[in-house]
């Protein structure tokens, strides 16, 4: 699958073309730059726009075969005389601004990564010192669709407002990468430590939300989403000096984690039926029952032929049992994890005996956020 270029990427080389037309004073259509994993990117400049103190160019995003809603957009870079020495690089329509702690860049900062300002601070510096340019430059990025498509993004959620956020530890976007979510996961958990916290709320996803929201009027929008990456979001949650987790998820997912199996992705494991049928099987459910669930497409529907089995509740506490074992089993000790699984039909299906006591978490959590 084809690779792409980060946002950073785009902006570092924008910058420099810029630089370069304004320093020389001669057309740039086409520019080189390194990104920091090695591999050069050779970057089309389009919409260029030139006086005698700026010079404004921008580079459209490619994430190549990697499905990211910032690709087709345009990049652009400002760049003009300044009487500040150095390089110094900002964020102007479009790229978000940081308003909380715990973020890559401190709360007023546009929310351009420290890894992206390098680049652009190693590429625009490469010109300057190309024509000995010993004065200071400014840097504007700007993404005039940023506001727009930020609202498909986690920005919202982590406090940068205005836009997206210029982003990139490599400068190249790998197809259908995992990196991305697992960073996104890291951000949203370093900032909730950042506030104070010592405990999380986690679930897989929107489902989880929902369910949490209607049960206990928690608004989980304000804790984790960790999607299939529950291992890792317990090792990073760890990491991170976090004392207290609740994982809340669907049967579908968590049932997986009753087998030990950490990485929920379906391309990862899926023997949602094979686990299911075991329990049912160790909890004296009727074989004609157990066979029926082996045949079924989805958990929601296994749930209702153990149900009608009379049998729902032992096995959900004997899946409880061993889903808990497995999730202290990944903390080795280092952290209290409380769970709840639901089903979409019949809702709470079983919880740990912790989770009364997050009830009162969550409250002073939702208190704290008005």
């Amino acid at each position: 699958m084809r690779h792409g270029f980060t946002t950073g990427s785009c902006a570092a080389a924008s910058a420099k073309a810029a630089a370069y037309m304004l320093l020389t004073g001669k057309q740039k259509e086409q520019i080189i730059i390194e990104t920091p994993k090695g591999l050069p990117y050779k970057a089309e400049i389009l919409d260029i726009s030139r006086t005698e103190n700026e010079v404004s160019c921008a580079v459209e995003k490619d994430g190549g075969d990697d499905p990211d809603i910032t690709t087709g957009t345009r990049i652009y870079a400002k760049v003009r005389y300044s009487e500040e020495s150095g390089i110094t690089i900002d964020g102007g329509t479009g790229v978000g601004r940081v308003t909380k702690p715990g973020l890559d860049q401190p709360v007023g900062n546009a929310a351009i990564n420290h890894v992206p300002r390098e680049m652009i601070q190693k590429e625009v510096l490469e010109v300057c010192e190309a024509v000995d340019y010993r004065g200071g430059l400014s840097v504007e990025i700007s993404v005039p669709e940023g506001e727009k498509l930020a609202k498909n993004t986690f920005n919202p959620r982590l406090g940068i407002v205005g836009g997206i956020s210029i982003l990139g530890t490599t400068g190249v976007v790998e197809p259908m990468s995992s990196q991305a979510l697992l960073d996104t996961i890291r951000v949203e958990l370093t900032q909730r430590r950042a506030l104070g916290y010592d405990y999380v709320a986690v679930t897989p996803g929107n489902y989880g939300q929902d369910y949490i929201k209607r049960t206990y009027e928690y608004d989980l929008d304000q804790s984790v989403k960790c999607s299939n990456f529950i291992g890792q979001t317990i090792d990073m949650a760890v990491e991170l000096g976090f004392q207290k987790l609740l994982l809340t998820g669907h049967i579908g997912k968590l049932i997986k984690v009753a087998g030990g199996i950490m990485n929920t992705h379906s391309r990862e494991a899926d023997c949602r039926m094979e686990l299911l049928a075991a329990f049912a099987v160790k909890n004296r459910v009727d074989i004609e029952t157990v066979n029926q669930i082996l045949e079924c497409v989805t958990t929601e529907e296994a749930v209702r032929l153990l149900k009608e089995s009379g049998r729902l509740q032992d096995v959900m506490q004997n899946v409880m049992e061993r889903i808990c074992y497995y999730l202290e089993k990944r903390a080795d000790g280092k952290m209290e994890i409380d769970c709840e699984i639901y089903a979409n039909e019949f809702g709470e299906l079983a919880k740990s005996k912790g989770v009364e006591a997050w009830f009162t978490l969550l409250v002073q959590d939702a208190e704290r956020q008005i």
